[in-house]
C-alpha cells in the first residue's frame, strides 16, 4: 500500500527542469529525521527517497565523499566506482550510489554546517559556541570561537550556525547573537544576528534577522536572513548588504547551480518556541523546496509538503545524477554490497 506520508505538490515544469538539467537534491528535515532525495528520471514526475537518520542538520560533499551531521554523530557515505553498474534489477533507476562508510561519535554537539576542507572535516558546534574538526581521538577538536565567548562550556551562548569555506579553512560564519552567557541569542533573535569574519572575529554585518546558510554565489557572499525571509549579497570589503529578493516565509538552507538557486523553507508550528513570534509566521504555513532564478531574480517554483516534513536545515545539489541511491545503515542492500578498489561484489543470501 503506498504511503501518504511526505506528502507532495510541485509547480508544473519542475520535474522537467531536474530532468533537463540532470539534477538531484538532497536536503535535510531535523524535526522528521530524515535525509530526502529528490529529483525526476522522466521530466514528467519528481520523486523523492527518505532516508532515516536521526536529527539530520548539516550537508557537506567533496568528489565521491559525503558526511550528513545528526543528532549525536556525523555520517559519512563514499561513492564507489562501478556499484551502480554492478545493481540487479535496478527498476528505480539510481545513476549513483554512495553507501555509508562510518559513523563518528560526536555526542550531542547540535553541529549545524559541516565542510570539507583542508584535509579534514570542519563543523559549527553550536552547543559550544565554536568551530571544529574531528578526529578519533576527542567528540571534537575545537579550532576557532569568536572572541566574545570566554569559554568553551556546552551552553549555546550565541548560537553559531552557518560557514563559508575560503581556501580549505573557515573564512565567514553567522550567529543568531553576541552573547556570552547560556543561550542569549534568544533574547534578541530578529535583531541580534551577525556575520562575522575568522580568524579576527570581526563583525561585517551585525543586526540581522536570524542569519543562516552563507555561501559564495559567483564570487559574491551571499546568505539568508531567515526571520525576515531574504536573500541578502554581502560586500565584505564595505561591511553592507544588500536585499536580492524577499521570499516572504522563513527561508534557510541553499544551493546554487549553473543560474539556479533551490532554497529551503520552513513551517512554523504553533507550538515553536523559537519561530512562533516572527511576523512571518503567517505566511509559513508549509515546509518546501523554493526554485529561484538567481540571474532573473523571480521564483520558478515551488515544492510544498502537505504533511511530515515542516523544517528543512540544509539543502545540497547534486549535479550530474538524477537519482542517487544513499545506502544508510539500515537498509538490506548496505549489508550486501562489498567494494575495493576497481572491484564490486554482492553477497548472495543462502535463499538466492
Amino acid at each position: 500500500m503506498k504511503s501518504d506520508r511526505y506528502k507532495i505538490v510541485y509547480t508544473d515544469g519542475l520535474a522537467e527542469l531536474f530532468y533537463q538539467r540532470k539534477l538531484s537534491l538532497v536536503f535535510s528535515t531535523y524535526q522528521a529525521g530524515r535525509l530526502m532525495v529528490l529529483g525526476s528520471v522522466d521530466g514528467y514526475e519528481l520523486y523523492q527517497v527518505p532516508i532515516s537518520i536521526k536529527k539530520p542538520m548539516g550537508i557537506a560533499q567533496q568528489g565521491n565523499k559525503l558526511a550528513v551531521a545528526a543528532l549525536e554523530e556525523i555520517v559519512f557515505f563514499a561513492e564507489n566506482e562501478n556499484v551502480v553498474d554492478t545493481m540487479r534489477l535496478n527498476e528505480k533507476k539510481f545513476d549513483a550510489v554512495f553507501i555509508q562508510r562510518a559513523n563518528y561519535n560526536t555526542s550531542t554537539l547540535d553541529v549545524h554546517d559541516i565542510a570539507f576542507g583542508d584535509g579534514v572535516l570542519w563543523g559549527v558546534n553550536s552547543l559550544f559556541s565554536c568551530i571544529a574538526t574531528f578526529d578519533i581521538n576527542y567528540n571534537f577538536r575545537p579550532k576557532w570561537k569568536p572572541n566574545f565567548i570566554s569559554e568553551l562550556v556546552p551552553e549555546d551562548r550565541c548560537h553559531l550556525n552557518g560557514m563559508v569555506m575560503e581556501g580549505g579553512l573557515p573564512k565567514y560564519v553567522t550567529a543568531l547573537g553576541v552573547y556570552n552567557e547560556k543561550e542569549g541569542w534568544r533574547q534578541n533573535k530578529m535583531a541580534g544576528g551577525v556575520l562575522m569574519e575568522v580568524p579576527s572575529s570581526d563583525i561585517i554585518l551585525d543586526g540581522l534577522a536570524m542569519p543562516h546558510s552563507p555561501g559564495m554565489i559567483e564570487d559574491s557572499l551571499y546568505l539568508l536572513e531567515s526571520g525576515k525571509g531574504h536573500l541578502v549579497k554581502v560586500d565584505p570589503e564595505n561591511r553592507t548588504k544588500e536585499l536580492v529578493f524577499d521570499f516572504g516565509c522563513f527561508v534557510r538552507g541553499m544551493s546554487y547551480h549553473d543560474g539556479l538557486l533551490f532554497v529551503g523553507k520552513s513551517k512554523i508550528r504553533e507550538t515553536s518556541k523559537d519561530f512562533n513570534d516572527l511576523a512571518i509566521k503567517d505566511n509559513s504555513k508549509m515546509a518546501g523546496i523554493i526554485v529561484f532564478d538567481f540571474h532573473e531574480k523571480k521564483v520558478l517554483g515551488e515544492i510544498q509538503y502537505t504533511n511530515t516534513v515542516e523544517e528543512i536545515y540544509d539543502v545540497h545539489l547534486m549535479a550530474n545524477t538524477r537519482k542517487p541511491l544513499i545506502l544508510a545503515d539500515k537498509s538490506d542492500k548496505y549489508k550486501k554490497v562489498i567494494t575495493f578498489p576497481g572491484h564490486v561484489f554482492w553477497r548472495k543470501d543462502e535463499d538466492e
